[in-house]
């Protein structure tokens, strides 16, 4: 049942008026009155039923701690503690009275994620686009691939085949089925054979091991599906046994390989890099505009596919999110092959033409230079705005979450922005003072000069 929030005040922090008591110059009070909390409380009406079910928390309280997640990277456990301690926190999501409370619980978060899904991410994105005004819509953007990288462990065949057999065990267990042999002890046994694989006197027992677990692993399922009740055999448990005898079948030269039994559409992404030579999620596309670095678009893609197949998709996005095409997008040599994608025109950094002057030669080069201003922004995603390791389950997960990161970016950024205002007007008034400060000095100078000349 949807919930509308409060709109009494309170006077002090024990009685009414919370926001009298709050400096209003806060950067995160300035961004709460340039927020369309009606535009999204309406949009966000439609997932909730008028009259049916427990009374809901207000949209704008959902919203707001969903936008203050990612822009203090904080897990959803800690962001219900700190909103409890925070005023500030409390007067960005609207409340007119000081809460002793959390908010909700956490799991809440997750549902609400749920509930808004993929379109309400694009709805908060277009949002923060929107706050930027005329620097969202420059007619170059810079684009960049990245990977945004799944929360599982390093996958290796052996750690799948464990967790099968384990959940095998569980399976059992649940529907009561009497089994022959569990392989318990025997499977702690492999387990310690396995830990020296890259040894060269101990590699032909661990490989024993492996093809003794995959032979384990086989043998319950085959037991299951002999034992299990017909009512159990549903179409989600076929599809289990189904992706446990492709991960035991998979070779290591094979394509569409299973990495994760929790996440199966994560693909691997070589990098090349030194310090991490694989990379386990998903390959995303950032679009930044090239002047004012506001991020214009972004894209999930759910197969590991060339950079230059991407543009298409995240020029689009572009498109939607601000209303606008982009005329020219600058890339990397990623991306060789394309020169124009529908009505984009596609640069990249090579050798000025014959028929170029020396200006247009100059102003190639200055643009493919400043296209590295994207890969800071991609650091600060990973680093700041839980880009770096993605927590949300499923395809949909890692939409959420990088259109969400890219939300904070563009709210941090103008946070920043008002700081600067802020603080060129505070330089601006004391350069008035000083100047009218100076000239009082030289006037009384003036002054003093002429009684002494003429007493």
């Amino acid at each position: 049942m949807l919930t509308k929030s409060a709109e009494h005040h309170q006077t002090n922090l024990f009685g009414t008026d919370l926001l009298l008591q709050l400096d209003p110059n806060d950067p995160l009070i300035q961004l709460s009155t340039r927020i369309p909390w009606l535009d999204l409380e309406k949009s966000f009406a439609q997932y909730y039923t008028q009259g049916i079910g427990a009374p809901s928390k207000p949209i704008r309280l959902m919203v707001g701690l969903l936008l203050l997640k990612h822009l203090e990277n904080l897990s959803d456990e800690k962001l219900v503690m700190q909103w409890k301690r925070n005023a500030y926190y409390q007067a960005f999501c609207g409340m007119k009275e000081f809460q002793q409370d959390v908010p909700c619980h956490a799991t809440e978060l997750v549902y609400f994620r749920k509930r808004i899904g993929q379109a309400g991410c694009e709805k908060l994105f277009q949002m923060s686009v929107g706050l930027h005004g005329q620097a969202a819509l420059e007619d170059v953007v810079n684009i960049d691939t990245t990977v945004q990288e799944k929360n599982i462990t390093y996958p290796t065949d052996a750690k799948l085949a464990i967790k099968m057999i384990n959940r095998l065990n569980k399976m059992a267990k649940y529907f009561g089925i009497k089994q022959r042999r569990t392989f318990a002890k025997e499977v702690k046994g492999l387990r310690l054979d396995l830990r020296h694989f890259r040894h060269v006197k101990k590699r032909k027992k661990a490989k024993r091991a492996l093809k003794r677990l995959r032979t384990i692993a086989n043998t319950l399922i085959r037991e299951l599906k002999r034992k299990l009740p017909a009512e159990a055999m549903t179409e989600r448990m076929e599809k289990d046994f189904a992706l446990y005898e492709k991960v035991l079948s998979q070779q290591p030269k094979d394509k569409n390989k299973i990495y994760s039994l929790h996440e199966p559409h994560v693909y691997c992404i070589a990098k090349g890099k030194d310090s991490v030579q694989y990379e386990y999620g998903n390959k995303v596309s950032v679009a930044s505009t090239a002047k004012s670095n506001v991020i214009v678009g972004v894209v999930s893609h759910p197969k590991n596919i060339h950079d230059s197949h991407t543009l298409e998709e995240v020029l689009e996005h572009a498109k939607t999110s601000r209303g606008k095409s982009v005329l020219q997008g600058v890339c990397d040599r990623g991306y060789r092959g394309q020169s124009f994608v529908n009505e984009t025109e596609i640069i990249l950094p090579k050798k000025g033409l014959k028929k170029d002057s020396r200006y247009q030669r100059d102003k190639k080069r200055k643009r493919c230079q400043r296209r590295a201003a994207i890969e800071p922004i991609i650091g600060h995603l990973k680093s700041d705005y839980r880009l770096s390791r993605n927590y949300l389950k499923g395809k949909v997960g890692d939409h959420l979450n990088l259109l969400m990161a890219a939300t904070a970016w563009n709210l941090k950024k103008w946070l920043n922005d008002f700081f600067v205002c802020i603080f060129t007007a505070i330089i601006q008034l004391f350069g008035i003072m000083l100047n009218r400060l100076t000239r009082f000095v030289a006037l009384n100078s003036m002054i003093k000069a002429l009684q002494r000349a003429f007493p």
